[in-house]
């Protein structure tokens, strides 16, 4: 069985990790925490992952090539991009992308959590895994 409220974040900032990942497990979602890009890339074919959280900016990659590699590879998870360097370019490609939300930081709690509620109702892509 897929547990529908699971969410994977991916931000470099270590301390913002840890309140994100504070803040959704109080409000009852699963949590997978990762560090960088390359981290979460390392795993994200085994992840149940029904919303993706990313940072736009996380050092060698971007938050857009995350996206980008999951799609590559067939996996489409409803994704939320989050940046302390918001411009219209930033917000253009965002939304070309496909967006759920593009959350500027730093942002209200409620915002991010109903931007997760809304990414969890969007019905899975049909490329996108199903449950064993």
């Amino acid at each position: 069985m897929i547990d529908a409220r699971v969410v994977s974040i991916v931000e470099d900032d270590v301390s913002f990790l840890r309140a994100l990942q504070l803040l959704l497990r109080t409000a009852g979602f699963r949590v997978g925490a990762f560090g960088s890009a390359e981290e979460f890339l390392r795993t994200a074919s085994d992840t149940q992952a029904r919303c993706l959280v990313v940072d736009v900016h996380l050092g060698a990659q971007t938050g857009f090539d995350v996206h980008e590699g999951l799609a590559a590879a067939g996996r489409h998870i409803p994704t939320i991009f989050m940046t302390g360097h918001d411009d219209a370019a930033t917000r253009e490609r965002a939304r070309h992308l496909g967006a759920v939300a593009f959350l500027r930081k730093p942002f209200d709690d409620a915002a991010l959590i109903a931007a997760i509620e809304d990414a969890l109702a969007t019905p899975a892509s049909p490329a996108a895994p199903r449950g064993r």
